[in-house]
This record gives structure tokens, sequence and C-alpha cells, in this order.
């Protein structure tokens, strides 16, 4: 946690311009393709009871037009080791916490701690300067994809999420610590905080991890996201990434709303 530290600045996002197929709707299923370049994964670990967070919530809001594109995936994990000072963060979840620690161990760092942006699967602490972030995304860019990941999913009468995703790759990555994640975010969720360092502050968060699933391996995987209360469909997506374990690089990632 960093008290004091970072405030939001304005960003200029139009530039980026990924190349990425647009999302096929049909009846209750969407698809999307990734495509030659290398989509940018973002990944904010942040928790509600850190005073310092909130800037970055609002900094990974800025994303939202960009996000609609593919060109960049922005994911938010909230975790829940802040709880302990007085404010139990609801979107919080051990395994994103776990998830943090594991990115942390492979490279080396001695400890976690929020906010901390992720960009391509490296610690980015600069992302408050828009100079050092339009640099990390043309380099991104740059990369030719080294996976080609197709992602559907569907909705259920009861709100149940069904997901498939499918990676290829050449031969040259069999022989990596290669996985896939899926998750479901959702935007507009927020909470008024009545204790703890954000007391009396209304937070407002978008692309929320609600719900992960994760496979050892490239080829393909299929996972199914139990409903929650506060499920709301029409603020949902699905996001996957195929990920190096043992560098923490972020091979390719796609993003796709849920359809009506």
């Amino acid at each position: 946690m960093r008290r004091g530290g970072r405030r939001p600045i304005g960003m200029r996002l139009a530039w980026i311009a990924f190349a990425m197929l647009p999302a096929i709707a049909h009846s209750n299923e969407c698809s999307v393709r990734s495509g030659p370049k290398t989509a940018a994964l973002v990944e904010l670990y942040t928790s509600e009871g850190c005073s310092s967070c909130p800037p970055a919530d609002r900094w990974l809001s800025a994303f939202t037009s960009v996000a609609r594109n593919g060109d960049v995936v922005p994911l938010a994990f909230h975790v829940g080791y802040w709880d302990y000072i007085g404010w139990k963060d609801a979107y919080a979840d051990a395994r994103y916490t776990e998830r943090q620690r594991e990115r942390a161990s492979a490279s080396g760092a001695r400890y976690v701690y929020t906010p901390q942006v992720v960009l391509g699967g490296r610690d980015f602490p600069a992302w408050s300067s828009e100079r050092s972030l339009t640099a990390a995304f043309d380099a991104i860019r740059r990369k030719p994809a080294a996976v080609t990941l197709e992602l559907s999913a569907s909705v259920a009468a009861d709100r149940t999420v069904s997901t498939r995703l499918t990676a290829s790759s050449s031969a040259t990555l069999a022989s990596r610590n290669l996985a896939l994640v899926t998750v479901v975010t959702q935007d507009g969720l927020g909470s008024q905080v009545t204790a703890g360092e954000n007391r009396g502050e209304k937070l407002r968060h978008d692309f929320v991890v609600r719900d992960l699933a994760m496979h050892r391996g490239l080829g393909g995987m299929q996972s199914t996201f139990k409903s929650k209360a506060d499920w709301n469909a029409q603020r949902m997506a699905v996001a996957a990434f195929a990920q190096d374990l043992a560098t923490g690089e972020v091979l390719q990632a796609v993003s796709l709303p849920l359809c009506p």
C-alpha cells in the first residue's frame, strides 16, 4: 500500500491500434479470435481497504474505450490482505491474492503491494506516467503474436456463464511451462465504504474479476462460471490469456462482452 501515492492522469490512448477481429454474435453465444499482434494485458491488484488504490481504480476505468476494441485487456484483481484494517473487500478472492504472490515469487520480488499494475505479465510501477505507458504499449504491439486464441461465451437463463477457449501456437512453445486463464469480469461495481482507510468514500470499479479458471498447457479449456447474486450480464465480459508461468510473459490476450 502506498499512501498519498499516485494521482489519475489524462490518457491519450487513441493512437493504439492493435489488430483484432470483431466479436461475432450468434444465438446466445459470442466469439472472438485474436489478431496477429500481441494485445496488452493490464492487471491491477487493488483493494477497497487501501487508501492509495482509488486513483489506480479510476486509471484502469479510463481504458473502457480501447477495451471495447480489443486493443487492451484490463483486469482488476481485488485482494483481501488489507481486510484486517477494518473494511472487507467484497470483490476480493483468495485465488487472486495467491496469483499475485505466485507471480511476485516467480519474478524474484520479496513482497506484494497495492496498487500494483502488471503489464504483459511484468511489474509496471511507472503506470502513472503516460510517456512510460505509451512506450510499454509500443513494445508489446511490436511483438508478433506467439499464440492465437479463440474464445466463445454463452449465458444460460440462470446467468451461468459457459466459455470455450482454444489456443494454437508454433511447435517451439511446446517445451515451455504455459497456462491458459479465463476470467469473468464486471463493470460498474462499487461500494460506500464505512470503515477502514477509505471510510466515507464512495468507490467505483470496472473490469473487476468475478471468477477465474486456469488450465496448464495450451490446447484448450472449457469453463463454467456459476452466477453470483450481484452479477449483471449487461455489464459483464469474459477475457482469456496465455502466459508463460516461468517468465511471467503474457503471450496473447482477448476479451469479449457477454451477448445479451
